[in-house]
């Protein structure tokens, strides 16, 4: 807190108001008082106390002895391993798949991996199921929690239906507090919602993503994939914007906890092709694009 000095010249009169002054003085150890109400110099311990250090922002440890995932589809790798399933052993936060090489198996290793990582994603899981989720995980104890959420909240069947970002920031916030309140220490990795637009413009030109994002993928970014018209456009600029105001509330949030980090938009950010996709959806992350997810990841969780 800013220290604030007093330094109030006393009005000349009889010796007994000096007096009565300097007892003041002594008795509130007020800086800046003078006998003779000039520019005398104070008392040594009158003088203003030093400031109080700031206390030391709290060390981000780089390799954490345990993991939990919280999340969605993507984290519990759906349609990474066979058509409309979850493939949790191919998740790039938790799996133990040697091609994916999750974050928990480069952290921790294979076999601590299996004991002290734990995944409570659920596919087709949005920003308001997070409190639940945390609530889990907490349980676990872990020393770090992994968060990748927002797709669903954007793909909706339409514009409108969309999460609020209000309210998509305030679930956030609410499922950090929700950690807080039972591992007020452990530290949080949150990565970026993807760039739903460049999925789009990749998969359009293959006949059979289009084919299989017609059955209802993502309508509101995906939905007639061929289509450019004005009424179009705007559909996928609106979720677009989405998916930016959504990583812009995630910053925020997380900036005000002290143990947590946000990829500062790399996931995001990442130019990622039909190679990362998965080859039954065209739309989740496929066993090359998880691994993608867990470099990015151990990149941001290691960096001093």
């Amino acid at each position: 807190m800013r220290e604030f000095g007093f330094n109030r010249p006393l009005r000349r009169g009889a010796a007994s108001a000096v007096a009565a002054a300097l007892g003041v003085c002594v008795s509130l150890g007020l800086a800046g008082c003078s006998g003779s109400g000039g520019a005398g110099s104070a008392p040594e311990a009158a003088k203003a106390s030093p400031k109080a250090s700031p206390s030391p922002e709290p060390a981000w440890d780089t390799s954490p002895k345990s993991l939990a995932a919280v999340g969605d589809s993507i984290t519990r790798a759906f349609d990474a391993c066979s058509v409309l399933s979850d493939c949790p052993e191919s998740s790039w936060a938790t799996g133990t798949d040697p091609e994916v090489r999750s974050l928990a198996v480069r952290l921790l290793g294979k076999e601590a991996a299996a004991k002290r990582s734990w995944n409570f994603a659920n596919s087709g899981a949005r920003m308001a199921d997070l409190p639940a989720q945390m609530e889990q995980a907490a349980a676990e104890s872990p020393d770090l929690v992994t968060v990748l959420v927002g797709a669903n909240d954007v793909c909706r069947a339409s514009v409108d239906a969309m999460t609020p970002v209000a309210e998509f920031r305030a679930d956030f916030a609410e499922a950090l507090r929700t950690l807080r309140a039972e591992r007020p220490k452990a530290q949080v990795y949150v990565a970026s919602v993807p760039d739903l637009k460049r999925l789009w413009s990749q998969g359009r030109g293959s006949a059979m993503a289009k084919k299989v994002w017609s059955l209802g993928i993502c309508p509101t970014m995906l939905g007639e994939p061929d289509a450019v018209d004005s009424r179009s456009t705007q559909r996928r600029d609106s979720a677009y914007d989405r998916v930016v105001a959504y990583n812009e509330a995630l910053a925020e949030v997380c900036a005000k906890d002290e143990r947590c980090r946000y990829d500062d938009g790399a996931v995001f950010d990442y130019r990622f092709g039909t190679g990362q996709l998965s080859r039954w959806d065209f739309f989740h992350p496929g066993k090359d694009g998880q691994a993608r997810l867990a470099e990015i990841a151990f990149r941001r969780v290691t960096a001093e």
